[in-house]
């Protein structure tokens, strides 16, 4: 998504201002709810190196993809948290995961809305939950982690952490300033003309709306974490903001109702997050709220990244970086 000073405050194309990608013009059972027999955490084998992150990679652009062939670990034992929105097209996706977990130690992904759309140029033409499972199939094939496999727990400086990567979309609950409903809200962000390319290419299948599915997916991921054990704090992953507070930062706040949902609220407290990492916004940055670190930690498209001052892509998220204070910095 565009930072705050872009004209289209939408990290994944806004219609009638910008396309989304480079060329473009049920059940009520959680997923994974059955019960397996799988723990719901698993034992990492790191006892050292770095809890790694990033976001928002978008390898369709040519100058993204080659960003992604410069990511390397700092040592053996590094893992890698992926926050979403590789891209958009399965292989595309597949290329990117591949070659990182044959670099990390551990990959755990969490899935972006960009994975999620139906593209009108990828062969794998599969909607909503079956696209889905699809991916989380394609990354159980390449050793990465997701949603709906036992949570690694991170056992380097900083841990025990589960690590916990989340896949819960949004609700317009964010809704434009003075809209009480859904319906008001997405009326006047199409008067605004400020409008995701979700609401084009992100479908629910078998749902029957997204927000419905955002319930599902909240009601299955509290069960999770509620059954993670209280010993361990854990490092929470969504590819949407957990609060609502980063949003404040858009340009254009009618964005923000495809950014999240208020039933997240109180998680980062609720399950002991020791941080919080997202992306989505396409605005990199620390804040801190109740007392927890979140991190956004996106690359964003081309013209976003390239005009700031060079930056390291992979965020530390454990160890917690030298000289941070009990609330840090805000960046």
């Amino acid at each position: 998504m565009r930072g705050a000073g872009s004209k289209c405050a939408g990290t994944h194309g806004c219609s009638g201002l910008d396309g989304g990608f480079p060329g473009s013009p049920g059940n009520s059972r959680g997923i994974g709810e059955k019960d397996t027999g799988v723990p719901n955490t698993t034992t990492g084998t790191a006892t050292g190196g770095n809890l790694l992150a990033v976001s928002d990679l978008h390898v369709a652009y040519k100058e993204n993809r080659a960003l992604v062939e410069t990511l390397r670990p700092r040592s053996d034992a590094d893992w890698l948290i992926v926050a979403g929105d590789v891209g958009e097209q399965y292989a595309d996706i597949e290329w990117t995961l591949r070659l990182l977990a044959e670099r990390f130690a551990k990959v755990i992904w969490s899935p972006g809305n960009h994975e999620l759309w139906t593209h009108p140029h990828d062969p794998v033409d599969l909607r909503g939950e079956k696209r889905y499972l699809h991916l989380v199939e394609l990354c159980r094939s390449l050793g990465v982690d997701t949603p709906e496999d036992p949570y690694p727990v991170w056992h380097g400086e900083g841990g025990p952490v589960a690590v916990a990567p989340l896949f819960v979309l949004y609700d317009y609950t964010f809704r434009v300033p003075g809209a009480h409903t859904k319906e008001e809200s997405l009326r006047r962000a199409y008067e605004a003309g400020i409008v995701c390319a979700d609401e084009h290419f992100l479908h629910p299948d078998p749902y029957p709306s997204r927000d419905a599915w955002c319930r599902a997916r909240v009601e299955y991921t509290e069960r999770r974490l509620a059954a993670v054990d209280p010993a361990h704090r854990t490092v929470l992953v969504n590819h949407f903001p957990l609060v609502r507070e980063p949003t404040r930062i858009l340009r254009y706040p009618d964005f923000a109702q495809w950014c999240g949902t208020e039933l997240t609220a109180d998680w980062h407290t609720r399950f002991r997050a020791a941080a919080a990492v997202y992306g989505h916004l396409h605005i990199p940055r620390v804040t801190w709220h109740d007392g927890v670190r979140f991190e956004e930690v996106s690359v964003g498209y081309p013209r976003e990244w390239q005009p700031r001052p060079p930056r390291e892509p992979l965020r530390v998220i454990l160890p917690r970086p030298a000289g941070e204070g009990a609330e840090g910095r805000v960046s």
